[in-house]
């Protein structure tokens, strides 16, 4: 009995502790532990619950985006559209709701649909033509920040009914308030986490990415499904539009003007691969973690703001250089 159980003993330990250090969440999220131990250390504002809801509230914005910007990313696409989009979402249910051109509800039904219509012509674009999402997604961000200006016509919008701003709205827990928005946000990773890993939809997202030749040979409608990924990354961001409308109380069109860039700062960092077919949702949450993390504890310790963006900097070229070179060792 000894002698058969012993060799399955030694080879669970072994293959489930490599399986846990390689997996791509991994450095990710020990890059986040480091980084909450140092500013624990470095300030003593940091370690509270009151503190680290304030970072998830402050993430939960680009976060949300993270998720669309993923699924764009894991079929080596990138959309720098997505902030403009959410500003014009965002701006769009606030206004129509403020003005009581349709009850709240309906307005935010809009919002998500005209958020999904953006992704759609981005899916389009990109499929049917077909041009780079690069270019594509450039031009949706003009279009999109000009029409948000235009339909605002440069005003913020306040007095919103409180339909839109109850997922602002906070709750005890532990003695540290969450807001209802956070959940919201999380349940979307969760949500999302799931289709990926445990559906044959994820399974055909990752193959896209990886190879859409060979996608096509083993039977995935590729042009259905990456035009389908661009609107369904379009409704996430109508999503995120509710949340910031939600947690700031306004419609602002100065809005997400960097929310692209952050929400690209948090799929690499999180360890999604910009070639494409490897990275997941929930990677995604731990970059925006880090980011969210950084610039919270930079600025307890009083860093100016200019450095926490070149820190942001840093960390991006070295997510991507790390990247490159665990794929080359891969081939």
């Amino acid at each position: 009995m000894t002698t058969s159980t012993a060799p399955y003993a030694d080879l669970t330990g072994p293959t489930l502790a490599r399986r846990i250090m390689t997996a791509p969440t991994a450095g990710p999220l020990a890059a986040l532990v480091l980084a909450c131990a140092f500013f624990s250390l470095a300030t003593d504002q940091f370690l509270s619950g009151g503190n680290f809801s304030l970072i998830i509230q402050q993430v939960m914005v680009v976060g949300t985006l993270a998720i669309g910007q993923t699924l764009i990313i894991l079929t080596a696409g990138i959309d720098l559209s997505c902030g403009a989009v959410m500003a014009f979402g965002s701006i769009m249910i606030a206004k129509m709701a403020a003005e009581g051109t349709v009850p709240p509800l309906v307005a935010i039904a809009l919002g998500l649909a005209v958020c999904a219509g953006f992704g759609l012509v981005n899916g389009l674009l990109v499929k049917l033509i077909p041009l780079p999402p690069f270019i594509v997604t450039l031009g949706m961000l003009n279009v999109a920040f000009a029409l948000t200006h235009i339909y605002s016509k440069e005003q913020t919008v306040a007095d919103l009914p409180s339909q839109l701003t109850f997922l602002g709205n906070t709750f005890p827990l532990g003695g540290t308030d969450v807001t209802y928005g956070s959940l919201v946000a999380l349940a979307l990773f969760a949500v999302f986490a799931h289709l990926l890993s445990s559906t044959s939809w994820g399974r055909h997202v990752y193959a896209l990415g990886n190879s859409s030749e060979a996608a096509r040979l083993n039977g995935v409608r590729i042009g259905r499904l990456t035009i389908g990924l661009y609107a369904l990354a379009g409704v996430v961001y109508g999503i995120a539009a509710l949340l910031l409308v939600s947690r700031t109380g306004v419609g602002d069109p100065q809005a997400g003007q960097t929310d692209n860039l952050d929400s690209i700062t948090a799929v690499v960092l999180g360890g999604t691969s910009l070639f494409g077919g490897r990275g997941s949702v929930l990677g995604s949450l731990i970059g925006a973690l880090i980011v969210g993390v950084f610039r919270n504890g930079l600025q307890l310790m009083g860093v100016a703001s200019i450095y926490q963006t070149l820190i942001t900097g840093v960390l991006v070229i070295l997510a991507v250089t790390v990247d490159q070179i665990s794929r080359k060792r891969t081939r």
